[in-house]
This record gives structure tokens, sequence and C-alpha cells, in this order.
């Protein structure tokens, strides 16, 4: 089983991809070392990694 990559606010996103945040059903799309964003209040959050972007090689 893959680990799973968690990114907090404040963060670089480490890998590309869909994030979701803890607590909700709608996801974000962050590139690597984008910065995650803070919630509606302003407060931290966690971002989980959904799906990963796929690059065709």
């Amino acid at each position: 089983m893959a680990k799973k990559v968690i990114a907090h606010t404040g963060e670089k996103a480490p890998i590309s991809g869909q994030y979701r945040p803890a607590g909700s059903r709608r996801e974000i799309t962050l590139s690597k070392d984008d910065r995650v964003p803070p919630n509606n209040q302003g407060k931290q959050q966690r971002f989980t990694l959904v799906d990963k972007t796929k690059h065709k090689r």
C-alpha cells in the first residue's frame, strides 16, 4: 500500500495532483511547489493527495 501524501497550509505541494482538504468533499488542483492555500476561516488545514497527475513520456 502506498504512503499517503499530505500537505499543510503554507507548505509547498510535494507532488502535482488533486488534493482534498480534511473534512471536505471538494478537491483542488496543485502543481508541484505551489503553496497550499488556507481554508475559509484563514486557519491551517491538512490536504491529502487524491489523484496524482499523470505524465506522458
